[in-house]
């Protein structure tokens, strides 16, 4: 059998925020001079038994504010990168929040050249390759995150691409159709969470409105079969992640995740960790759980980890030399 834990693969559904551990929020928290609403790493821990997404949301924002300087920022990315690459990560595709970062007076300035500093880093250490992309909270105004576009305009050599993110119910893609044009304008690559909690006319929406290249979660596509037939035959990619989904209570347990129906139906489907210091687990031990838990065949997972270089931004050439490490691993 395939060991999904380490078999060569990309990572393309990845807040940074969202690897920070907790024994990273309190060395930042004891650095930066901030006191966290926890007494211990343990405390921290059992914070995380969410009801919902936004249950997760408000938890996650919180911890945030330890992230203060651009060395918090090169640690948090450097620590993330080498977990992954430990679980056969090749190359990551990462979000950033900055509205969450700016709101707090900290610089852009500072999250990106920090983010931006530890990819070269790493790169450098472990031929890991990446890209970086910038998410809008879906939460405020399309205003706030033209704003957040402008600003970064000054960093477009180091942004890849845009999303959208956070609560999803109640904040349609449409929303952000504006902000979208201008990112495309620019040449920027774009995603969207659509289809987690929200419904499969977001999936629509973000395909027809905002014209992404790729559906972030899209479980919920599953109810619509003329969308699965759209995504299948436009070769749409899916960034599922199914510990996330479990943590948030879109599904029950990983035995009733429909990742095994949604590579059957013929959808493009990658696997990802979503936001790992939460929900339990990194891109491997994701892969990992969904093998055991859905039976999924050695040919499956072979699937899944071609999917997520396939589904990736890289160059083809870039794509050509990791989708013949994946040959060079599984011979």
């Amino acid at each position: 059998m395939i060991e999904a834990l380490t078999v060569p693969k990309a990572e393309l559904h990845l807040h940074i925020e969202g690897t920070l551990e907790p024994e990273m929020m309190f060395e930042l928290a004891r650095r930066n001079g901030i006191t966290l609403p926890y007494g211990s790493v343990d405390a921290v821990r059992r914070a995380y038994t969410f009801s919902n997404l936004q249950s997760f949301l408000d938890i996650y924002y919180r911890a945030c504010s330890v992230l203060v300087e651009e060395e918090d920022f090169y640690d948090l990315t450097a620590a993330y990168l080498r977990r992954a690459g430990d679980q056969g990560v090749r190359h990551a595709e990462i979000f950033f929040d900055p509205q969450t970062h700016l709101v707090r007076g900290v610089p852009m300035r500072t999250v990106v050249e920090g983010i931006h500093r530890a990819l070269d880093d790493v790169r450098r250490e472990r031929g890991m390759s990446s890209r970086l992309i910038l998410c809008f909270l879906r939460h405020l105004t399309e205003d706030d995150a033209i704003r957040t576009f402008d600003a970064a305009l000054e960093f477009r050599h180091r942004i890849d691409g845009v999303g959208l993110d956070s609560s999803e119910v109640g904040h349609p893609p449409a929303k952000f159709r504006r902000v979208f044009a201008r990112a495309a304008a620019e040449g920027l690559h774009r995603v969207a969470h659509a289809g987690e909690e929200g419904p499969p006319e977001y999936v629509w929406e973000a395909l027809e409105v905002l014209g992404v290249e790729r559906i972030d979660h899209g479980v919920r596509c599953l109810e619509d079969g003329e969308l699965v037939r759209r995504l299948v035959a436009d070769r749409i990619p899916l960034t599922v992640c199914p510990l996330s989904n479990v943590k948030l209570r879109v599904v029950d347990d990983v035995q009733h995740h429909p990742l095994r129906r949604m590579l059957e139906r013929g959808l493009r489907v990658t696997v990802n960790s979503d936001d790992p210091a939460y929900f339990g687990g990194y891109a491997g031990d994701n892969l990992a759980a969904v093998q055991g838990a859905l039976d999924l065949s050695d040919e499956q997972i072979v699937q899944l980890a071609r999917n997520s270089f396939d589904a990736s931004f890289l160059e083809p050439a870039e794509r050509d030399e990791l989708l013949g490490s994946l040959d060079v691993h599984l011979d």
